[in-house]
Order: structure tokens, then sequence, then C-alpha cells
């Protein structure tokens, strides 16, 4: 009690009203609804953290499936190969970033079997060169990657395209390429047949079923080129791969092109900010609601206190003293459902991997197919950054909730109060 004396009488008149609820049924009520905008403000704040970071989850698990296909940067010639290629290589991976590099020849072509016709991207790779650069290796189940051998007109085929096609391994499928062959019939299309050596499956549908990987040397036979398109890059962090792109593009001589994951899949990664952003927006509302409940318990508060606050204003307390007690005791209120929002939250996305399981288990019911999405498992992937902005927000609502209703007891004139007592 020695402490609650030594605060300033603000502090001790706000928080007394805060957890005032048992000298009248009128009290008890007030602090009733309280306890709800309390608790609203913690709901609104947990679900924040929770469904932003399950998002954030999905964001990291789609891109980490694309980035174990696709480079974290790329180089080409304009011209469309690039024969020296191990000149380049050399060149870019002076950089300290840089962890690898590797050749590849990629073009569109159709592939062809019985009556099923598909259109797929055909790359071209060096098999004991391309796990420096993407994880395709590791996710061949069927067959090996090795395989792949100059000259044999071998090719790996994503999982959902040799379901499509209903290939196994050792089927031939036919290979058409874009570019035509001119004869004195007129221009024919080239094919070629290829043996299924393989089936690489990186979780991705949209890569599991429209591409294929071949010997770089039978690419460039196939597309006639001169030599690779280009080379493909693994960084240390693929989050800076911008910048270590930005960085090769002003050192690297001649007409090298050079573009980072980002903005191989911009629209891709635009839709999902985009979508976090609207879900913070909506989400905050709920936040919003809960915060602004204090301004009816407040002016209940107020109205209910006239008595005291004439009493306090009459023993020479300011108008500003009145008001800081009402600020105290909302924004006390804010904290507390701000803080057992944040560690509600936190607790939930941080054990998502466990919820959800008990849940599905107990209620027998599957939240993601693994036949529909790939994922068996609802990611999550909580960034402080993202707490400490939804608490800051969460504080701040309920801060500017107390103004209205504190400047009301502001107001409050002693003898009009007294009057009515």
């Amino acid at each position: 009690m020695s402490r609650l004396h030594d605060l300033p009488f603000e502090w001790t008149i706000g928080l007394r009203y805060t957890r005032a609820g048992r000298r009248s049924a009128r009290d008890s009520f007030i602090s009733f609804i309280s306890l709800i905008s309390m608790a609203g403000i913690a709901l609104g704040v947990a679900a924040l953290i929770v469904v932003l970071s399950v998002m954030n989850g999905f964001q990291k698990e789609v891109r980490d499936r694309m980035l174990s296909v696709l480079a974290h940067v790329e180089v080409f010639d304009a011209s469309g190969s690039l024969p020296n290629w191990q000149a380049t290589a050399a060149e870019v991976s002076r950089h300290p970033l840089v962890r690898g590099a590797a050749p590849y020849v990629e073009a569109q072509a159709m592939v062809t079997r019985e009556d099923t016709v598909r259109g797929i991207m055909v790359r071209g790779i060096l098999p004991e060169q391309e796990p420096k650069v993407s994880d395709v290796a590791a996710q061949i189940v069927a067959g090996k990657l090795a395989d792949l051998r100059p000259g044999e007109f071998n090719i790996v085929l994503g999982s959902a395209l040799a379901r499509g096609l209903r290939l196994q391994l050792g089927d031939k499928i036919t290979l058409i390429a874009p570019q035509g062959q001119v004869t004195p019939a007129g221009v024919l299309p080239r094919l070629k047949q290829f043996n299924v050596v393989g089936v690489f499956e990186a979780g991705h549908y949209e890569y599991d079923s429209s591409l294929a990987f071949i010997h770089i040397k039978d690419g460039e036979t196939l597309f006639r080129l001169t030599g690779p398109s280009g080379l493909r890059l693994r960084v240390a962090d693929m989050q800076r791969a911008p910048e270590v792109a930005a960085e090769l593009a002003a050192s690297l001589p001649g007409s090298l092109y050079i573009r980072d994951w980002s903005q191989q899949n911009r629209n891709w990664f635009a839709a999902v900010q985009t979508e976090k952003r609207m879900m913070f927006i909506i989400l905050t509302l709920i936040i919003a609601v809960a915060a602004f409940n204090l301004v009816s318990t407040l002016v209940m508060t107020v109205t209910d206190k006239q008595a005291d606050i004439a009493i306090l204003r009459t023993l020479g307390a300011s108008p500003a003293s009145i008001m800081k007690i009402f600020v105290i005791q909302g924004a006390l209120v804010g904290l507390l459902g701000t803080g057992i929002g944040v560690l509600l939250g936190v607790l939930v996305a941080l054990n998502v991997d466990v919820i959800v399981p008990f849940i599905e288990s107990v209620f027998h019911v599957q939240f993601l197919p693994r036949d529909i999405y790939l994922i068996s498992a609802l990611p999550s992937d909580l960034r402080w950054p993202d707490v400490w902005q939804i608490g800051g927000m969460a504080v701040l609502l309920a801060f500017l909730a107390t103004l209205y209703p504190s400047w009301r007891a502001a107001r409050v004139r002693p003898a009009d109060a007294l009057r009515h007592e």
C-alpha cells in the first residue's frame, strides 16, 4: 500500500477506478464493460498476430519451394547465348555472397504422347553443377538426375506432368521445338524423342506440371544454340538477391542482363503483399471496435464519478489532472488487453504445428488436404516487427479512445455536479 501512496494522486485514483467493482452494482457493471473491452482488444491483437504469422508462413513455404527450382539470380546475354560461360562464372563467383553458378539452357516446347499435347518449359542443365544452384537433385522421387547424359536425349519430368501424361520410367515422349526447320515442303517443326529417366516433385504445382530437365548439350542441339542461355546463381542470403543482382550488373562487362527471383515472380509477391495489407486492415477494425468500447466505458465512469470529480476540483485538482485520471484508467485497460493479446498470439503462432493437428484429431477434420494444397501442415512464421507494430497500434487506439471522455471529465463544473448530490 505504501508504494501505491507514493504515486501521484492521478495514478492512485486512476488505478482505483480501473479495479473498482464491489462498491455498487453500477461500479460492477462499468468494470464488466471494461473487462469486455480488454478482452476484445486481447482477442483482436491475438487474431492479428496469428493470421499474419500464418500468412507469412504460407508466403515463406511457397517462396522456398519456388526457389528450390528457380535460381536466386540469373545472368544471360542479349543474343540469347553465352558460349564463354566459364569466364562469366569465374567473374560472378568473386562476389562474396555468390555461393554457386551453373549454366543453363531454357526454352518453351511442346511435349506429346499418344493423343495428349502439353506446353512445357524445358531447361537444359549440367547434372553435376545443378546442385550448386537448386535442390532438384534432392527432389527426385524416381530415377536419378545423373542419368541426364549428353547425346542420350534423356529427360526428367515434374510429378504432375508425368501423371498427366501417364508416364513411367523408361517411357518415351516426343518434344517439339518452336524453331521450325525449312524444307522444300515449307517450315516443319523439329521433333525429337526423349527417354523418361526421372521424376521430381518440388511441391509447387506450377513447376511440377510444366517443367522438364534435359542435359544442356541436348538442349543446345534441340534448340540450335551455340552455348548456354546464361548462368543461374545461388547467393548466401536470398533476401539480398536484388542487391547482389544490382552489384553484378554494375561490375560485369558486355551486354549481359541480370534479374533476381523477385523480378521473375513480381506479380505473385505483389498479390501476397496486397492480401496481407487488406487482412491487416480488416483485423485492425476488430481492435478498433474493442478499443473504442473504452469510450462508452469511460463516459459511464465520468457520469458516475461526477461527485468525486467535483470534490477533487474543490480540493485544488486542475482540469489537466482530472483528464489524466481517466486517460490513465483507459490506457491501463488498453495496455493490459494488448499485453494479454500479444502473449496469447505469440504462444498460438509459435505452436500452430501442435494446435492445428490436435484440433484436426479431435473434430476429425483436415484443414489442408495434401492432395490439393501439397502442404499437409499449417505453416507459421512469427515476425517480431509485426508483433511490435500490432501492439503499438492497439495501445495507440486505446489511448485515442480515452481523449474525449477525459476531456468531458475535465469540463465538469463542481457546483453543477454537487447540486444533484
